[in-house]
């Protein structure tokens, strides 16, 4: 009697999203460099849909570019469009707009991200 060889299962969801996104990020918060105040267009590989171009001084707008950076940006997108001090003083509301990966994967990276860590500084 011959058996079926099933293949050895592969990694789940939530492993591959937890490596696309590790593989992206700074080493440090400090290399994210981007601007803090003006208009932002993002390229076609990051919003390839809807809103490209944001004004950093309009908080909701600011939060958006942040969230679709966040999820879409490579590492490059990463450090030159984001802003290590607006991330940090978004993070506590942002955490909650983005999805539980990319959360997951910058609060490991960046203890001072976590909730605990941001009470403890």
């Amino acid at each position: 009697m011959v058996t079926p060889h099933s293949p050895a299962p592969g990694p789940s969801t939530a492993e591959v999203l937890h490596a696309r996104y590790a593989g992206r990020l700074p080493a440090t918060l400090e290399e994210l460099a981007g601007p803090a105040h003006g208009t932002v267009g993002l390229p076609l590989h990051v919003a390839w849909s809807g809103l490209r171009t944001y004004d950093l001084d309009r908080p909701r707008l600011r939060m958006g570019l942040y969230r679709t950076v966040l999820a879409e940006g490579q590492h490059e997108d990463l450090v030159k469009l984001l802003n290590r001090d607006l991330l940090i003083a978004q993070w506590p509301i942002l955490r909650t707009l983005v999805s539980r990966h990319i959360r997951q994967v910058w609060e490991e990276a960046f203890p001072e991200l976590s909730p605990a860590g941001s009470a403890a500084a």
